[in-house]
């Protein structure tokens, strides 16, 4: 599958000041791209996962004042949505595209992926690429990369997903907006797909 890829603009809407003027920006410059992406991966990940995945692209229709720092397209088991069940995601902050397994505090899931990630910690560790990331904050761009988190550190991400109940965890690849690969359909299609292939461990281990 190819893939027109992301431009300087496509970031850049994520930074026009206001409300309308930033959603104008995303349905104009992104949301197409983040649809197109939808419908390209969701025979792969329904492949990969074993059921039928559907695609969410963000509509951000709660927002009535603050403008959205970030978009995304995900894929879940559910046609009508995403946010209770665990999930992938392509999305993007004015900083970086991000490729991403997300349990949110939504989803009652959260127990399960917390025990499997308390018990096996140290597999998953070394099984995920060190520069993969890690956050307990879909709202914030940083996060912790695989490299430098320890095994503890994985437990106690568990621990405070299993306890806390506004809690939820991500892990993926994030790529700059000015890696030449972003404009690279191809490069970029075939990225996608490995890194789905590499977090797919977790989206299994949330079940």
């Amino acid at each position: 599958m190819t893939y027109p890829g992301f431009t300087g603009q496509d970031f850049d809407s994520l930074t026009v000041p206001g409300l309308e003027p930033r959603m104008n920006a995303i349905i104009t410059h992104i949301r197409p791209k983040l649809e197109e992406l939808g419908q390209s991966f969701a025979p792969l990940l329904s492949a990969l996962c074993g059921e039928e995945m559907y695609p969410h692209v963000a509509k951000h229709a709660r927002r009535k004042v603050n403008p959205p720092k970030d978009t995304w397209v995900a894929w879940a088991p559910n046609k009508r949505g995403y946010k209770a069940f665990p999930h992938f995601e392509v999305g993007m902050f004015e900083s970086h595209l991000f490729v991403i397994f997300a349990v949110i505090y939504e989803s009652p899931n959260k127990s399960i992926f917390a025990e499997s990630l308390r018990k096996q910690a140290s597999k998953y560790k070394k099984m995920l690429p060190d520069h993969f990331y890690w956050s307990m904050d879909h709202m914030d761009p940083g996060g912790t990369p695989n490299g430098e988190v320890s095994v503890k550190g994985l437990q106690e991400m568990a621990e405070k997903l299993r306890t806390v109940k506004k809690a939820e965890i991500l892990c993926g690849l994030r790529i700059d907006r000015d890696d030449p690969l972003l404009m690279d359909g191809g490069r970029l299609s075939t990225t996608i797909e490995e890194t789905f292939t590499a977090l797919l461990p977790l989206y299994k281990a949330s079940f």
